[in-house]
């Protein structure tokens, strides 16, 4: 298969990008399951732009700064921010649906979540990235310029020697697509662009509000090719994930909390004013970890979210999915408090790119969940990730058209075939799940939210045992998706180990015991994969901030 660009991925990021590259070229997207199945479509909440006269691209980018802790590349931050009302008019020219407000003087049903000081958050009431999926989706099947490959998995990247001249002037190693397995096995993909969009790592974690496909799969390829990556030991747990027996990751959005919902305990009363002056519109990491807290100190399953105050009629039309999901679990959030613990939400590292999406890979670029771009820090401000999104596909898109003329010119390489040799079919898929509920439970036990260094070293060492076995599996016997996903997730969790032991301070969303205060110095973890060296060997780039 060859194509101009390859975009692994079919969420909001790789969706944006594809629809903006088909005007240069031909795209083939590969998702490995169906098209919906991604976090955006389960973002609830929103996109967060500077849409109002009383609102300001300084408050935005403030907001945003004061997440991050410190860690912010605050020329990222403002690019964002500065790009976020022309991006967000975009997606409704393509077709999505926000909802309206003739009061206000953008025409938009503003939404406020924790850490903002403003309402800036543009949403489809608690439906915004379906709404945006089912547009963007929409605009993709009707190009003829677009293949979607559904139920497709990458499994490694293709990385070769040789120049790129319109990337950088590069003489060295470029990426030229990525082995795909499909229906028919594993086939070379090969593309003059390749973009990661493939999302977060959720399923490393015990308890998530992410998809099941979401295992880390563009770091995992991006960390193995040897690209850079940035402060992975930075992982959002979402304070209020529904607590029921029948729900695995149903999210309460954190736009209940801005529209007037109140934390309370078993007893009824409210805890976060002990917590934070900003109560229950503080950041996430403030919150998560005062819930944990509270559950640590009370021995209860779970706290409360409490919005009984609130009209009902205007909670059913605000919040049409959740009081419906709610009520079919028996519990009516217009009369009944809503049971909510955190779970794993969101990867604030990732894959670490310029302000163009580039990777330190020629020819690779990663946008989204999938990339760290310096925008959120050590925390992000919620609903910022849609937004990240789309300014970065359009930041790649522009940097592709920009070099297009020299850069469709270039041919595509004659690549090796996928071999499997003399590997055997794994008869017994128990090893697969095992080692699976292995990662996830040393992952949600010892590097959750609150760490030690004691817990970090033990996590260390049961993932790098279970790594190992992983990979001898991964050689030994014919893949399939399952055992592709176990691999990636095994990496990811290391990697998150790893740079969290780096890391001797307590900041943003990483929170030890050892170090609960903040160091003077301000850095980046990044680091890549020692060239020569085992698959779980990393070398750390120690970067101070700008």
């Amino acid at each position: 298969m060859e194509s101009d660009f390859l975009v692994i991925g079919s969420g909001i990021a790789g969706l944006s990008f594809a629809l903006k590259c088909a005007e240069l070229g031909s795209v083939v997207m590969v998702t490995k399951k169906r098209d919906v199945d991604t976090a955006t479509n389960l973002a609830q909440g929103g996109i967060a732009a500077v849409l109002e006269q009383e609102d300001s691209v300084e408050s935005h980018v403030e907001d945003t700064l004061v997440s991050g802790d410190g860690l912010c590349d605050e020329e990222v931050v403002r690019l964002v921010v500065e790009n976020g009302a022309a991006r967000v008019r975009e997606l409704v020219d393509l077709g999505v649906y926000f909802v309206k407000d003739g009061a206000t003087s953008s025409g938009f049903s503003l939404g406020r979540e924790g850490g903002h000081s403003h309402r800036r958050v543009a949403h489809s009431y608690d439906l915004t990235g379906r709404e945006i999926e089912r547009a963007l989706l929409e605009k993709a099947r009707a190009n003829k310029n677009i293949t979607l490959l559904e139920e497709h998995i990458a499994v490694d990247l293709l990385v070769l020697p040789g120049g790129l001249g319109a990337w950088d002037g590069n003489k060295g190693e470029r990426c030229v697509g990525a082995y795909v397995m499909g229906d028919d096995g594993v086939d070379a993909y090969c593309a003059k662009v390749t973009a990661l969009c493939s999302g977060g790592a959720g399923k490393v974690y015990l308890y998530t509000t992410n998809p099941d496909i979401a295992t880390g799969d563009g770091m995992a390829m991006a960390f193995r090719a040897g690209a850079e990556m940035q402060n992975m030991e930075f992982v959002q747990f979402h304070p209020t994930c529904l607590y029921h027996p029948q729900e695995k990751n149903f999210l309460i959005s954190e736009a209940v909390r801005g529209e007037g919902g109140i934390l309370v305990g078993a007893d009824g009363l409210p805890f976060m004013e002990k917590y934070d002056p900003r109560k229950d519109l503080a950041t996430r990491d403030t919150v998560a970890r005062a819930i944990d807290k509270e559950l640590k100190e009370t021995g209860a399953d779970c706290v409360f979210l409490d919005i009984t105050h609130l009209d009902a009629e205007y909670v059913k039309k605000r919040f049409p999915t959740i009081y419906k999901r709610c009520l079919l679990r028996g519990i009516d959030i217009t009369k009944q408090h809503i049971p909510v613990v955190p779970a794993a939400h969101y990867m604030c590292g990732g894959v670490k790119t310029d302000m163009q999406g580039r990777t330190s890979i020629p020819g690779l670029i990663a946008l989204g969940e999938t990339s760290c771009t310096g925008l959120h820090g050590g925390n992000r401000l919620a609903s910022n990730s849609l937004l990240e999104a789309v300014v970065f596909a359009d930041r790649a898109a522009q940097y592709c058209r920009s070099v297009w003329p020299s850069l469709k010119m270039i041919g595509l390489p004659v690549v090796d075939e996928w071999h499997s040799g003399e590997a055997r079919k794994l008869g017994e898929e128990i090893l697969i799940n095992h080692n699976w509920d292995m990662i996830r439970r040393t992952m949600w036990n010892y590097v959750g939210i609150v760490r030690s260094q004691k817990r970090l070293k033990l996590a260390e060492k049961r993932m790098i045992s279970i790594y190992k076995e992983i990979d001898q599996h991964y050689r030994d016997y014919i893949i399939t998706p399952n055992m592709v996903e176990l691999r990636n997730i095994a990496l990811i969790a290391l990697l998150i180990i790893q740079s969290a032991m780096q890391r001797r301070e307590s900041r943003g969303l990483h929170y030890v015991v050892d170090f609960p205060n903040k160091s003077k110095e301000i850095r980046q973890t990044c680091f890549s994969k020692k060239k020569d060296a085992d698959k779980w060997e990393i070398e750390l780039i120690v970067e101070k901030s700008k």
